[in-house]
């Protein structure tokens, strides 16, 4: 792989008026064959993927993999990775993995000049927001979500018009328009702090109904909803949960607060992705079932020997438009370059930056 004598230098400085290709330059596509170089550069890799991933299918990914490593050094960039990606690119290529909010903190540490993001544009568009110096880049710019899709920031701020005086929390999972409209953002792992933090009698809790609704079940601070949901947990149903107890009736379910009140109170545990993590880790049940994006579980299973994973599926349509191939377009052509307006993300990095450093 080469770069065009045309191209600027790794690490220049984000210039007005430039696009990322116009800053980095295209490089070459590499070779894509499965070589035994290949095979024992990625050895240790498929070692942490092979109880999903077959043996016949490991010559195929590969190579790709293995090239996109290599393309990370060159373009100086730092891949993160979704707990809802797929195993090749968590394991694969991810060099930070977690949830939306910590991946874009943990990319704040990194002295990469490119974050290539791993999922939705939501979280494109907060890892821009906490490194503004960074070029930031998504596989797929089609890869967005129903949740953030569901209000706007127009929408905000007619909720402040029509309810003046009552704070506005927005959940990390929106847009940089909406959070630059709000008060504060929360995680779904603080959420109940952050609503309790403002010593009030009620709040808004926006976009997602459901994470509202489990949060109000904790508190006595009524806790106002948006009419927002997203299209993986909601699908998910109490009488679903007990279906597969008088399966499996030694099954622990653990669920994400992004799932209706009902199917929380069926689980036995309930908390965000990386408490979902920790829990599976920390208690090593001998059958688990996680009803969240089934992509979690394949992800974790390597990490949690002996833990016997019954998968209910529900797959994110969006967070599967990032795949291996993409990856390894957007950096071999700095595509998509995720751009945001700096007036918004200044107001939205305030936001961020109140529950970071709220005193939970």
């Amino acid at each position: 792989m080469t770069i065009a004598q045309t191209n600027a230098p790794v690490g220049t400085p984000i210039a007005a008026g430039l696009t990322a290709v116009e800053r980095f330059g295209k490089l070459e596509r590499p070779d894509l064959r499965y070589t035994p170089d290949v095979a024992e550069a990625t050895a240790q890799i498929y070692e942490k993927v092979k109880h999903i991933i077959p043996a016949i299918e490991w010559p195929a990914l590969a190579p790709t993999i293995h090239a996109i490593n290599q393309l990370k050094k060159q373009r100086n960039a730092v891949i993160l990775a979704h707990n809802y990606m797929t195993p090749d690119i968590y394991h694969g290529v991810a060099d930070i993995v977690g949830d939306s909010l910590q991946l874009a903190i943990e990319a704040t540490r990194t002295d990469a000049d490119v974050i290539v993001q791993c999922g939705v544009h939501f979280m494109a568009e907060t890892s821009k927001i906490l490194s503004p110096e960074k070029t930031v880049l998504i596989p797929d710019m089609r890869a967005g979500c129903s949740l953030a899709e569901s209000i706007t920031g127009a929408d905000v701020r007619a909720l402040r018009e029509r309810n003046p005086g009552v704070p506005i929390i927005t959940y990390v999972n929106t847009s940089a328009d909406v959070k630059a409209e709000c008060d504060i953002c929360c995680t779904s792992s603080n959420a109940l702090q952050v609503v309790e933090s403002f010593g009030v009698d009620k709040v808004f809790l926006i976009p997602d109904k459901y994470l509202a609704a489990n949060v109000g079940n904790k508190t006595d601070v009524e806790v106002l909803v948006w009419d927002g949901a997203c299209e993986v947990h909601e699908r998910f149903t109490a009488e679903e949960l007990r279906d597969y107890r008088k399966i499996e009736p030694d099954v622990k379910i653990i669920a994400h607060p992004e799932c209706p009140p009902e199917v929380v109170a069926e689980a036995d545990f309930a908390g965000s992705t990386a408490h979902m993590i920790d829990w599976v880790k920390t208690k090593r049940p001998e059958k688990v079932m996680m009803i969240t994006e089934c992509s979690m579980a394949d992800n974790i299973a390597s990490e949690t020997p002996g833990v016997d994973y019954i998968r209910p599926c529900n797959l994110c349509p969006h967070m599967k438009r990032i795949t291996l191939t993409k990856i390894l377009d957007s950096l071999l052509e700095m595509k998509e370059e995720v751009v945001v307006d700096p007036a918004v993300a200044d107001r939205a990095r305030t936001a961020v930056e109140r529950m970071i450093n709220l005193k939970l």
